[in-house]
């Protein structure tokens, strides 16, 4: 099992440590990539539309992109990182998942996400917690990932070495957990039926669809018929 962590910060802080944990849980060190951000990839979009109009390609940073994309492709578990920044995750999280509006379900998604599995983490001293993971899981849910699991937890920590033994053993055992659904599941990974409904709305609205390039793309695949990615 391939298993990429995704972090929305340089810092190797609680956050981090928590997404390397849940990945250690999954498979061995060898199969575990790590992109951090902004150091990876800290691009902001500019907003042209070209890579849903017209294709990724065209994206002004498409070059900087495609090794994180690569990487994505390849992995079978997703997990993305980001500390609370203002009740959200970080900015530079946001930019990165602001690149891949391409690829979600209203335009022109890749099948090999549904096939994978992702985790979204999240970590504060306080409060935001919530609100952060779905900055993530949104976009995991929209490429079409089918099963995105949450951890996250205010720790009442600024760093990962005052956190309390109790949270610790806590957050060990939520991973714990998330870690045997994502085994169990994995090479067979269950399409709820709410990807299932969204697919099928944007199936119908692509037939007349009013991008070319998203209309021609779900047509080729087969999509706009009774073909699904997860079959």
């Amino acid at each position: 099992m391939k298993v990429l962590i995704i972090s929305g910060t340089n810092h190797k802080g609680s956050t981090y440590t928590i997404g390397r944990i849940a990945a250690e849980k999954l498979t061995s060190a060898e199969n575990i990539s790590e992109v951090f951000l902004p150091r990876d990839f800290g691009e902001f979009c500019c907003g042209c539309t070209s890579c849903i109009v017209k294709s990724a390609e065209k994206c002004p940073h498409y070059a900087k992109l495609a090794p994180v994309t690569e990487l994505i492709d390849a992995a079978d578990v997703l997990i993305l990182t980001s500390p609370v920044y203002v009740y959200h995750c970080t900015g530079q999280m946001k930019a990165l998942l602001d690149h891949y509006a391409w690829r979600w379900m209203s335009h022109r998604p890749d099948e090999r996400m549904f096939r994978k599995q992702a985790v979204v983490v999240s970590t504060a001293a306080g409060a935001g917690v919530k609100s952060a993971m779905k900055d993530m899981a949104d976009s995991c849910f929209f490429w079409g990932i089918p099963q995105t699991y949450r951890l996250g937890r205010a720790i009442a920590a600024v760093d990962w070495q005052s956190v309390k033994p109790e949270i610790k053993e806590s957050i060990e055992k939520k991973a714990d957990s998330i870690a045997r659904k994502i085994l169990k599941r994995q090479g067979k990974v269950p399409v709820t039926l709410k990807t299932r409904a969204f697919f099928m709305i944007m199936s119908l609205m692509q037939r007349n669809g009013w991008n070319k390039a998203d209309e021609e793309y779900w047509k080729e695949k087969g999509w706009t018929g009774k073909r699904r990615p997860w079959k």
